[in-house]
């Protein structure tokens, strides 16, 4: 898989621009939690009159006590304009602790909802892209945007309360410091530029150089942690003894992402370091231009005015550097959202104008000298396939693993489409339907069966507990086997399913899945069921039991069923033969075997296998 060391050389990424991500972010501020706007703008002045309250404050006091009226008349005036300071510091403080604590949350439940809307598109985008490696490299870097509260999404929002705020001071202090003498303000602003310009450059670096080239190590960190302490690895990782391997694995990973983080932390202390220098020569500046001041004879300037000008000259330079350097956060967290956004508006390979699929009493899929090849693949898969599933049909499609049986499958569902050829339902491109009602067509048994944590009811139906039929999930329960783990279970249907939500949920065993899957097809009840070998764990006797049990009660619905044992399947109206990605030969069983072909000789394979195994055990071949 190769890793995009820049967002921009991933051929899925766009650039969305600064203006455009502002709107964006405020969009979804406005969408999931109105009221964050206007504490926002709250915060932002009551942070920003903080910066320099006290230096206004310290000047009326001073310039009362140098004054030359009489000490009763001074101190009447120092209770009065401390009292006002006091209250008045008390409502500024308070509102800023108040509605900042406010604040906090609301970012955070703006951020859910975007994160909601990553999740919505990672389960409705199109199957095939998610094992595309751009896609997965784009969809971790839009993780990454939403991951934590001071970085991508939420990051811009604090960036633009500080942005606000920091203007707002220098505005103030601006016009303030202007008075005093306008090259210091030349100065300061000079300092301030040439230390945004290096903070600009390293961001830029720290990217490309790290954040960008960590998106792979993070993909490969959350998978080793998964392996390594998942329950379904576990067995393996044990019987194996396949730690210290996984260990040297994962230590590998962590080098490589350490010594990226190193590098952040050099190219920081770097700048930091830069900063300091530069922040001794403003204050030197400032200290400067105000000693002067006081001793300029014909215009001293007042010990509260020094501490008025001393203030704002400091809030001045400390709000301009913020505001500079705050920007530059605000555009690399807009790079950011940049990659949240590619995401979430991947266009849908599902074109505008998809038809819905038209309700008919029997549907008759048809595959159109069909080939396909996996994503840089050199070999196809399946190849110029040309097959019919007739309405009512047991179709059996059979041959040894990595024959191409699966990915037929995936393409007569719509997981994927056609390389090459088409396939067609009732005489029309399945690609000119809509996906979802497409879907709605199949009840699908895969191999490897799933279960949520919810209930079992909810297990059954694949829908909410509101939504589901209790007593028809039962029946299918009761139909698959499943009556009597039913029965043992003290809330029935409400019994929650793996302990990930629920302390009292229950595991179910591997046999009690695939019956749990058997279930969820019957529930659906669509037109045309789908068997991938979801028994390969059994012997060849009670799959081919299962199967017969099975097709006895879907009725007069169409069905697949796919196995890599022959005699599972001699009960189907035909049989595809598939070897090497290329239907080889296709009948029913009986005029297979008269052709002595390939299936014949490989139905006398397994045959005699159990000739010599007459206990049943387990095929190997």
């Amino acid at each position: 898989m190769p890793e995009f060391k820049e967002a921009k050389d991933n051929p899925l990424h766009r650039d969305f621009g600064l203006w455009k991500n502002t709107g964006f972010v405020l969009g979804r501020a406005k969408k999931y939690c109105p009221s964050v706007l206007p504490m926002g703008l709250i915060d932002m002045f009551s942070s920003s009159v903080q910066g320099y309250f006290w230096g206004i404050a310290g000047k009326f006091v001073i310039d009362i006590i140098s004054s030359a009226a009489p000490d009763a008349e001074k101190i009447k005036l120092l209770i009065w304009t401390a009292s006002i300071a006091f209250l008045a510091a008390f409502l500024i403080y308070g509102t800023n602790t108040l509605v900042g604590s406010k604040l906090w949350p609301r970012y955070i439940q703006v951020r859910m909802g975007v994160i909601h809307e990553r999740e919505e598109k990672v389960m409705k985008m199109d199957y095939e892209m998610l094992e595309k490696p751009e896609a997965l490299d784009l969809h971790q870097r839009a993780c990454n945007a939403t991951g934590e509260n001071y970085s991508g999404f939420e990051g811009m929002f604090h960036d633009l309360k500080e942005l606000g705020k920091n203007l707002v001071t220098v505005i103030v202090a601006f016009v303030a410091v202007l008075v005093l003498d306008w090259r210091l303000i030349l100065a300061i602003t000079l300092l301030s530029l040439l230390s945004f310009v290096f903070y600009r450059y390293t961001i830029k670096k720290d990217k490309k150089e790290v954040w960008d080239r960590l998106a792979p190590v993070w993909r490969q960190s959350h998978y080793m942690a998964r392996v390594t302490q998942h329950f379904d690895y576990a067995k393996d990782v044990r019987l194996f003894s396949m730690q210290d391997f996984l260990l040297r694995k994962q230590r590998r990973i962590f080098d490589g992402r350490e010594e990226r983080i190193d590098a952040h932390h050099n190219m920081w202390n770097r700048y930091v370091l830069f900063g300091q220098v530069l922040n001794v020569i403003s204050r030197a500046l400032v200290y400067a231009v105000l000693y002067f001041a006081v001793l300029d004879k014909d215009r001293p300037l007042s010990i509260g005015n020094f501490t008025l000008y001393l203030s704002l000259a400091m809030a001045f330079s400390t709000a301009l550097i913020q505001l500079l350097q705050r920007f530059g956060d605000y555009s690399r967290h807009s790079m950011e959202v940049d990659d949240l956004r590619s995401f979430l508006e991947l266009k849908d390979v599902e074109p505008a104008d998809a038809l819905p699929v038209p309700e008919a009493d029997r549907y008759e899929i048809c595959f159109h000298d069909v080939s396909f090849k996996y994503h840089k693949a050199e070999k196809y898969a399946v190849e110029h396939l040309n097959l019919t599933l007739h309405p009512g049909e047991r179709l059996a499609v059979v041959g040894l693993n990595g024959a191409g049986k699966t990915t037929m499958i995936k393409l007569l569902l719509r997981l994927y489409d056609p390389t090459e050829g088409h396939i067609t339902l009732n005489g029309t491109d399945i690609r000119r339907f809509r996906r979802a009602d497409y879907y709605r067509l199949f009840s699908p048994v895969f191999q490897n069966v799933e279960v949520f944590a919810t209930s079992l009811s909810e297990n059954i139906s694949l829908m909410p507990e509101k939504d589901t039929d209790r007593d028809k999930a039962e029946k299918c329960m009761d139909m698959a086997g499943l009556k009597e783990k039913l029965n043992s279970l003290s809330a029935g249907l409400d019994t929650e399913v793996l302990k990930v939500v629920s302390d009292e949920g229950i595991d179910l065993s591997g046999g009690e899945k695939q019956k749990l899957a058997l279930a969820r097809a019957l529930y659906k009840g669509a037109p045309v069921v789908v068997l991938d070998e979801p028994t390969a764990a059994l012997d060849a006797l009670a799959e081919k039991q299962l199967y017969e049990r099975f097709d006895g009660m879907i009725g007069k619905k169409s069905a697949v069923y796919i196995s890599h044992r022959l005699a599972s399947t001699r009960f189907c109206d035909h049989i595809a033969m598939f070897m090497d990605g290329k239907m080889c030969e296709y009948g029913t069983h009986e005029e297979l075997m008269a052709k002595s072909g390939e299936y014949a000789r490989m139905f006398e394979v397994q045959a005699q296998y159990y000739r010599d195994h007459p206990a049943g055990e387990e095929e190997t071949a």
